[in-house]
């Protein structure tokens, strides 16, 4: 549950919430959306769900077991029962989907936001046709929340919101019902969504675009981490068809075992057109929204810094594969109308076979997962080389503190905790009893003179607590060095200064 770095991130964000030395929502940070922090904070509370990353299994779950009743209950608007299980049990068994619900990652609430925006939409222009208007405003205000809730999980979430709620009001412009105070209302939820966004970046951070060119947006970290001189940092760089190539593919990795990856794009696309051409009468065009990923991660991938590698094509490594996730209601969807024209074809020929052509379809979707969890799902297996590079650090490093800890309870520690979050959970103390770099002018000052504010001082090198030693290390003695491949080096430091402000009582004082 903690194999992915950024799933550790948003444990530790939404954790420093209440546990820090400047408690509150500023803690939420200016990239990340906040929705998945705050359904986190409940749970996060409990020391041992934050340390072993249990606090997210409840939400995460939860969201999975949402997606799940949500596409079937969007497959049956068109579909006879059979054919919406099996599209079912393609998206409810997908072993990377199965994974990343135990985690804290964002993807499983996103996609559960997704499909049940398009359910309602779906819904909500059935009953505008039937002139249910009750029906209607009802469905209308399930729309716009799941598109706030959509807007502050995930930036694609802003896109989705901007094209549905368009597309709800050139509906209703079309009827001549575009005076309804519900939709105007809503509207306005919907619109103030993002922008009390822009304000909170604007008055916390001093820029209202911070999430896009501060120092921790993806502009910036791709920036940081570029070769100069080295080319291209990525294949799809500015590129939008090799983009578009690599997100599909992605896709289609997280779906589908290798070798059947193709047949799954076939099959989805001839489904979704058969259900085009069969119930686009009957809203189905509404539930295209689903294919909104596409456009949105091809863009992403060349120009929105978001690259994605997959191991089978240069440079043959795993970085955001998980995005192709989003594509699984899509898939799921064309399946069941794949299958229902399979099953109806099968049953005007020979009746008596229907049945056996259901029990071999679902058979398929099951071996389907049995091939891909012997090939490795791909999102397990970026998380878990996602972990390998922090394992060491996450066994060595706390046991040094808690040994050190058990002769001085109470011990400030001065570190970055951007980078290796868990150290401090996995030590066994609250966030509180750090000071790092959320705590603003807390860490600045201890920055100044590190030996005069903590008992210990976790310095990685180059890190803004290493050059603070380097500049101030006046009181502090070496302790211990912990070295790891493919990671900074990091020095343990001990405050040997007289009389200094080291303890959480002491601070208190």
């Amino acid at each position: 549950m903690l194999n992915y770095g950024d799933a550790v991130a948003h444990l530790h964000i939404a954790r420093r919430v209440f546990d820090s030395h400047r408690p509150g929502l500023t803690q939420l940070g200016s990239v990340w959306l906040p929705l998945p922090h705050l359904l986190l904070i409940p749970f996060i509370a409990v020391h041992a769900w934050w340390a072993n990353g249990a606090a997210a299994l409840i939400p995460s779950a939860l969201a999975w077991l949402a997606s799940c009743a949500g596409l079937y209950r969007l497959s049956r608007r068109w579909l006879t029962p059979i054919p919406a299980a099996i599209a079912l049990a393609f998206f409810a068994l997908n072993p990377n989907l199965l994974y990343l619900q135990t985690t804290a990652m964002t993807e499983p609430l996103f996609v559960c936001e997704m499909v049940w925006t398009a359910v309602w939409l779906v819904e909500w222009r059935a009953a505008l046709d039937s002139v249910n208007e009750n029906a209607g405003n009802g469905l209308l205000w399930c729309i716009a929340l799941a598109l706030v809730a959509a807007v502050y999980t995930r930036y694609d979430g802003w896109i989705m919101a901007l094209l549905a709620w368009c597309a709800i009001g050139v509906a209703l412009l079309r009827r001549g019902r575009l005076r309804s105070r519900t939709f105007w209302l809503a509207s306005t939820v919907v619109v103030a969504a993002p922008v009390v966004w822009l304000v909170y970046n604007a008055t916390v951070f001093g820029d209202w675009l911070d999430f896009v060119r501060g120092p921790y947006s993806a502009s910036a970290i791709e920036v940081r981490t570029a070769t100069p001189g080295a080319g291209p940092p990525h294949p799809g760089w500015h590129n939008l068809w090799i983009s578009l190539i690599f997100y599909v593919k992605c896709a289609e990795m997280d779906a589908a075992a290798l070798a059947w990856g193709n047949i799954l794009l076939v099959l989805s696309v001839l489904g979704t057109a058969c259900g085009w051409f069969l119930a686009r009468k009957h809203a189905f065009s509404w539930a295209l929204l689903l294919l909104l990923p596409v456009p949105f991660y091809a863009y992403s991938v060349a120009y929105g810094s978001v690259p994605i590698f997959l191991p089978v094509w240069w440079p043959h490594s795993w970085y955001n594969t998980r995005y192709g996730l989003e594509m699984l209601p899509a898939f799921a969807l064309g399946m069941g109308f794949a299958a229902s024209f399979v099953m109806t074809t099968a049953r005007e020929f020979k009746p008596r076979v229907a049945g056996g052509v259901a029990a071999f379809l679902l058979l398929l979707v099951v071996i389907n997962c049995v091939l891909m969890l012997r090939e490795g799902p791909p999102v397990y297996i970026e998380g878990t080389k996602n972990i390998e590079a922090r394992r060491s650090y996450e066994v060595e490093i706390p046991a040094a503190l808690r040994a050190y800890l058990q002769k001085s309870p109470g011990g400030i520690i001065l570190m970055d905790t951007s980078v290796y979050p868990q150290i401090v959970a996995f030590t066994g103390i609250p966030l509180k009893q750090t000071i790092n770099e959320s705590d603003k002018e807390f860490y600045r000052s201890a920055l100044s003179a590190p030996a005069q504010h903590a008992a210990l001082v976790l310095a990685f090198d180059g890190d803004e607590v290493d050059r603070a030693v380097h500049a101030h290390p006046q009181g502090l003695e070496e302790e211990r060095r912990f070295t790891a491949p493919w990671q900074p080096a990091a020095t343990l430091y001990v405050s040997v200064t007289p009389n200094a402000t080291t303890s959480i009582d002491m601070r208190a004082r």
